[in-house]
């Protein structure tokens, strides 16, 4: 069930009109409208989410870890619905064990190290880790790396990412439109250095000398060549020798600009 039909159906539960959750959160009706049919172009600001919540009567963050699953792009999603399955699969399944043998500490220890009950791991996840936005990040033509100086996940501002536990973890916003349609011009993008990096993936590639950057899907070609891909057919590929690049950060999670 997507965000939309889970907002609409909680304030028909309620008996709410549209008009009322309006102005209770402030926020105008025809925007409401289009989250709960699906066809809203800008996805709910996490304000707005935590207004709802409040107004609707949701479990705190619920909305916000709806909301921050249905942006990830849809492998990482699936990676962490399956292992959140399986987490409460063994949970199920440990309680039963507890229930039977109450002085088992060793089966206690498993089930907390596992994340204790779901709900508690809902709110943990709902949070999310904070990632510094650290700079733009050209979709066309390299440009002018500048981390500004600040240590490693310190930067002027932020973004929450859920279920991300890369401390290295860093976000740009995207300029140019060579990565459209996926990627437009404004999204803020969030880059893992703890994840491998496979051919295709959209990636965020720092160059040694000059210190450059840019935003393209990788392919790794024979004699230790890289292929830098845009999405955008109106621009070419470029071919690189893999000595000039000092990084490559696989993208986990896109916003869209607002």
């Amino acid at each position: 069930m997507s965000l939309g039909q889970i907002i609409r159906n909680k304030r028909e539960q309620l008996n709410l009109t549209l008009d009322e959750v309006s102005n209770r959160v402030g926020f105008s009706k025809p925007y409401l409208s289009t989250i709960e049919t699906g066809k809203v172009k800008n996805p709910p600001s996490d304000e707005l989410l935590t207004r709802l919540e409040k107004v609707l009567k949701f479990e705190t963050g619920l909305l916000l870890h709806i909301a921050h699953l249905e942006r990830m792009p849809s492998d990482v999603r699936g990676a962490y619905e399956s292992r959140e399955a399986e987490n409460a699969r063994l949970r199920q399944l440990l309680r039963k064990l507890t229930e039977k043998r109450s002085q088992s500490n060793e089966v206690k220890e498993l089930l907390a190290q596992i994340g204790g009950d779901s709900k508690d791991s809902k709110s943990a996840m709902s949070a999310g880790r904070l990632v510094p936005i650290i700079n733009k990040v050209a979709a066309g033509y390299p440009t002018d790396f500048n981390d500004l100086d600040y240590p490693v996940g310190i930067a002027d501002d932020y973004v929450r990412c859920p279920d991300l536990h890369d401390p290295n973890a860093f976000a740009v916003r995207v300029v140019g439109d060579s990565m459209e349609p996926r990627f437009h011009e404004g999204d803020i993008v969030i880059f893992s250095p703890a994840l491998d990096v496979r051919n295709g993936d959209d990636c965020f590639v720092r160059f040694t000398m000059p210190h450059e950057t840019t935003f393209k899907r990788v392919f790794f070609e024979p004699d230790n060549k890289i292929r830098l891909q845009p999405r955008n057919e109106r621009y070419s590929p470029t071919i690189i020798e893999g000595n000039r690049v000092d990084g490559i950060y696989r993208a986990v999670v896109r916003y869209e600009r607002l």
